[in-house]
């Protein structure tokens, strides 16, 4: 998959995709990563990118000129399968199924917003969805994208060693099928400061295990996320 991120912070990118999972990613070239500066698609001498809001509100809005001239240059023809996204926080809220879908995409160009926000013609016009990570407003899409690309890269194939180690992670539908939170996992010592590994999971019985992590989950979804349920 291919990954296209439109920014005025190109250097924001520099330190994050060098390490982890998106790093072993492109490696492995599963996924390709580029960042475009939107400064590039200005054409004043102080490559401004943003302008006053009609109707006096207050704040600064990126202008839609340079985004439409940037998503339109990058890609003279939409490739079959991309989408251009928009990260504000008045989008639709990122989890794990839109990962999920967004994973099945051949591209995908994320627009960061930065200031007030973003021209309305951008979302209405270009954009194909607009996505939020929270309920709350960042300074910019920058880490909104990071965390974009993250989670949708490790349900790329060839990107995760172990591919059926995201089919049973919290929120996923794929594995135990009910969208949980992960069942609780030990690893060694058994016994750490009096506190033991469940039984069950030394036992070796896997019928038994499987049983054990599904109620567990549902068990520490129910304290932890009972809107889940």
């Amino acid at each position: 998959m291919d990954f296209h991120i439109l920014t005025i912070f190109p250097e924001f990118f520099e330190g994050p995709f060098r390490h982890g999972v998106v790093a072993r990613g492109v490696g492995a070239g599963a996924l390709t990563i580029h960042i475009h500066n939107l400064r590039d698609w200005t054409h004043d001498r102080h490559k401004s990118v943003d302008d006053r809001p009609f109707g006096g509100a207050e704040g600064m809005l990126l202008k839609p000129e340079p985004i439409f001239d940037a998503v339109e240059s990058t890609w003279h023809e939409r490739p079959e399968g991309s989408k251009v996204i928009l990260l504000s926080a008045q989008g639709r809220k990122f989890d794990q199924r839109v990962a999920r879908d967004l994973s099945g995409a051949t591209s995908l160009l994320l627009i960061c917003g930065r200031y007030e926000g973003v021209d309305e013609r951008v979302a209405e016009h270009l954009a194909d969805e607009e996505l939020s990570i929270g309920d709350y407003v960042l300074s910019g899409g920058e880490l909104a994208a990071m965390v974009v690309i993250d989670t949708v890269a490790r349900l790329i194939p060839g990107v995760v060693g172990n591919s059926d180690s995201t089919a049973y992670e919290s929120f996923e539908s794929t594995g135990h099928g009910e969208g949980l939170l992960d069942c609780p996992q030990y690893t060694r010592p058994a016994d750490f400061r009096g506190w033991k590994v469940p039984e069950v999971l030394l036992s070796g019985n896997h019928e038994e295990i499987r049983k054990w992590r599904k109620a567990a989950a549902r068990q520490k979804t129910a304290r932890l996320r009972p809107d889940l349920l």
